[in-house]
């Protein structure tokens, strides 16, 4: 969105914006970070972890059984879901964003929080930002003068973090983003370690993180507890929204919460309450988390005009991972592999939509989709023309959310994203994975591997037909090569081109 286009939208006349503004909904996103295919029992039968708030959103809403994330890990993700465009198209090609890294989103690029608030919404956010920082530091630097964004480097990370000061606002931060408000933390597991409010430090961290705490070393507020992360984010959320849904002007609430990713840290109430350990104990914990959002909502009186959407960012965390393996947890649920990697379990997510009177309560829906897609999709609920330079790879997708008929499959393909920096493409049943190595970030166990009977396939690429083997077992590259000469075209027509959603008319 060009600056005038921003300023136009300011300069309706007020009383006009708010008569617009009062009939749409306000919107909600959550966003779970790590959480598994398999973790929600309405996901899975087999699942060792209750998640009875979620259930009843699915019960309540629409369950989406083929929704994907467009890259198998953390820092992209944000970046595809608040801007609509895939994150591999940045300079972020490969892993996330490590401590002190610039900001990912570009300066003039539309966001979701953006250009709700363009159309008269009060944005926020709350929860874990994980998309840059503009830090102050002592002689001016950026640790980006030295390291490539995304590249750990952690001795000059480490001698970097001895230049900043703390008593300066952290800048370019979600507030440059297009929210009013934000409260939460860069992410859990990194420093510094306290609550950032408005890009300020809520608590100055004047002591270092001890060796005994999960994380990256670095500074930390006195007392700082990893168990009082989630608590605290979604209580600030939750009463952020009673106050907001009493009101006249509709909001949009970004809740990216720090769980179930590590650290693993679930409160005391919490412990003890799944049959998968500690890791399921934060799952409960999560699910407690959504279940406070709504009871805020209902609360409020705005549940009749308010749509839900609930997420996750990647696949859950890798197969070995013992909290999950040892309980006999499939986190994944029936897909093959995890966070990081180009197979399904890796960017295969939950995805509930909720809406009272607006979307279908007690539906499955099995439309492929990708959360690039939160964008156009939304600013067709609340009916925005979406401008040629944004959302290029968000798809409108409220006709599956609604329960509309649609004649053909919304998307053309989907393109998918490894931490590695290697590609796949789902079309239709049929998913094409660009690449001769058979782990696609992250080594499978062996024992994964015999159970489900997957053996080396020796191929340069891998073919997949999804409704025959969902597990990703069969390597049909060489059974269908015009299939593989299409899909690699069609590939390299997206990795090419600056979008893959026709240009909008």
């Amino acid at each position: 969105m060009t600056r005038r286009e921003l300023l136009g939208a300011f300069t309706l006349a007020p009383f006009a914006l708010a008569q617009r503004a009062a009939n749409r909904p306000n919107i909600i996103v959550i966003l779970a970070d790590d959480l598994g295919f398999g973790d929600l029992a309405c996901y899975n039968a087999d699942s060792k972890i209750p998640t009875p708030h979620l259930d009843r959103l699915a019960r309540e809403g629409t369950r989406f059984i083929d929704a994907h994330t467009p890259c198998g890990v953390c820092s992209p993700t944000r970046y595809g879901l608040l801007t609509g465009r895939y994150p591999w198209r940045t300079e972020l090609k490969r892993q996330v964003l490590w401590p002190w890294d610039k900001p990912l989103i570009e300066k003039d690029r539309l966001t979701l929080p953006g250009m709700l608030k363009s159309v008269g919404y009060s944005t926020a956010a709350f929860g874990k930002w994980h998309l840059g920082w503009e830090w102050t530091t002592t002689d001016g630097s950026r640790v980006n003068d030295r390291v490539r964004i995304g590249d750990p480097q952690r001795e000059i990370r480490y001698e970097h973090a001895r230049k900043i000061i703390f008593t300066e606002p952290a800048r370019q931060g979600p507030t440059s983003y297009g929210f009013d408000y934000h409260f939460g933390v860069d992410l859990p597991n990194f420093p510094p370690y306290t609550f950032f409010e408005n890009g300020r430090l809520l608590e100055q961290p004047t002591e270092q993180k001890p060796d005994t705490m999960f994380g990256w070393p670095g500074a930390m507020a006195p007392g700082w507890r990893l168990e009082g992360v989630l608590p605290e984010i979604t209580r600030r959320a939750a009463n952020h929204i009673r106050e907001r849904g009493r009101s006249n002007q509709p909001f949009f609430v970004y809740f990216p919460m720090t769980g179930p990713h590590t650290p693993v840290a679930p409160d005391d109430p919490f412990r003890g309450r799944s049959r998968a350990g500690v890791y399921g104990d934060f799952v409960y914990q999560c699910d407690w988390s959504v279940g406070q959002i709504l009871e805020a909502v209902r609360d409020s009186g705005a549940a009749e005009n308010t749509i839900i959407l609930f997420t996750s960012d990647n696949g859950p965390e890798n197969l070995t991972y013992p909290l999950i393996n040892q309980f006999n947890h499939a986190s994944q649920g029936p897909l093959r592999g995890a966070k990081r990697m180009l197979w399904e379990g890796g960017h295969r997510v939950p995805f509930i939509a909720w809406g009272p009177g607006r979307v279908p309560a007690g539906r499955v829906e099995n439309e492929v989709i990708c959360l690039t897609d939160i964008m156009a999709t939304v600013a067709s609920v609340v009916g925005y023309k979406l401008p040629e330079n944004s959302g290029e790879d968000s798809y409108d997708i409220s006709a599956a959310i609604f329960g509309r008929p649609r004649p053909a499959p919304i998307r053309e393909a989907t393109v998918h994203h490894s931490i590695n920096d290697e590609y796949g493409l789902r079309q239709g049943d049929w998913v094409y994975i660009e690449s001769a190595r058979s782990e696609h970030g992250q080594a499978e166990p062996d024992w994964w591997r015999k159970r489900h009977g997957i053996e080396p396939h020796g191929q340069p690429a891998e073919l997949f037909h999804l409704k025959e083997d969902l597990r990703q077992t069969k390597n049909l590259y060489a059974q269908y090569p015009d299939r593989v000469r299409e899909m690699r075209a069609l590939l390299e027509k997206y990795k090419t081109q600056d979008r893959s959603v026709p240009v909008r008319r």
